[in-house]
């Protein structure tokens, strides 16, 4: 299979549905690769993944590099993208477009994506304008969930709401982003955001009318228990089957049914014997 790149995605729009999962290692990275999924996404989801952190908001710079760099390393097809964690680009265009550029130079990432409102337009040209492709992230935003009260449905409130979920989508748009990406926004508002734009968009939790679909890897397969808002569907117990494995070697082990013969390296016996008879 050919590499999936930015302009197959784009010529997508309109023609059939595409889809997206995290990865953040290897294993996980050759399982989606293989498995005609056209994107990865390198998410700040694996603060709490992977890292055991309560919200994405601790993630550092490095630690994204870190996890990029492996998925960087082992993808063959799918088109990667990296994530901006928080304040890796809010405080300053110079230090934004830096940190854009490591993702793509040390990590091997074909994009990245940052979260923001259309405050954070200009922010997006700047990285779109040194040559750096963007996705942008608009609706629920988790870096910045506490500001805006909590893991919440965005956009359905009233009309201003709606107004300015529409507005942040042509303002990153406008700025150049490739992908814009809609997070918990009611279904019908974001085929309708779908309709307005000419760049293809991506949901999570908003519904069956954006081009294209992501979910995290580890919660749809019962590996992680999620985060609070009916996004996904769970696919396969994956995490229950690996515990029950889990529990079946330990009782194994205890009955000492484990290491078998076949498990075990032999020795010539006359060598044992010898050694035996000079202890």
């Amino acid at each position: 299979m050919a590499k999936v790149t930015i302009p197959f995605i784009q010529s997508l729009k309109g023609q059939r549905k595409f889809a997206m999962l995290t990865a953040y290692d290897a294993p996980f990275t050759r399982l989606v690769d293989d498995s005609g999924v056209e994107m990865i996404l390198v998410g700040d989801s694996l603060g709490m993944v992977m890292l055991g952190y309560s919200g994405t908001s601790p993630v550092t710079m490095d630690e994204m590099v870190h996890h990029c760099k492996a998925v960087g390393r082992t993808a063959k097809t799918c088109l990667l993208v990296g994530d901006m964690p928080f304040m890796a680009y809010q405080a300053d265009i110079s230090e934004a477009i830096r940190n854009a550029g490591r993702l793509i130079k040390e990590a091997g990432m074909d994009c990245v994506k940052l979260e923001g409102t259309s405050k954070q337009a200009p922010t997006a040209k700047a990285i779109v304008d040194a040559g750096i492709a963007v996705i942008a992230h608009i609706g629920l935003t988790p870096q910045t969930a506490a500001s805006l009260g909590g893991i919440n449905v965005i956009g359905g409130q009233n009309y201003a709401a709606a107004k300015r979920i529409l507005d942040d989508a042509l303002a990153m748009e406008a700025a150049g982003c490739w992908c814009v990406l809609m997070e918990a926004v009611p279904a019908d508002l974001a085929a309708y955001i779908t309709s307005r734009l000419k760049v293809p968009t991506i949901g999570i939790g908003a519904g069956i009318g954006c081009d294209g679909q992501v979910l995290v890897t580890h919660e749809m397969f019962g590996m992680f228990p999620g985060f609070g808002l009916p996004f996904g569907k769970r696919y396969a117990e994956a995490g229950q089957l690996i515990q029950n494995g889990m529990q079946q070697y330990h009782q194994d082990v205890l009955n000492g049914q484990f290491p078998g013969a076949e498990n075990s390296f032999p020795i010539d016996a006359e060598l044992l014997r010898r050694l035996e008879a000079g202890a």
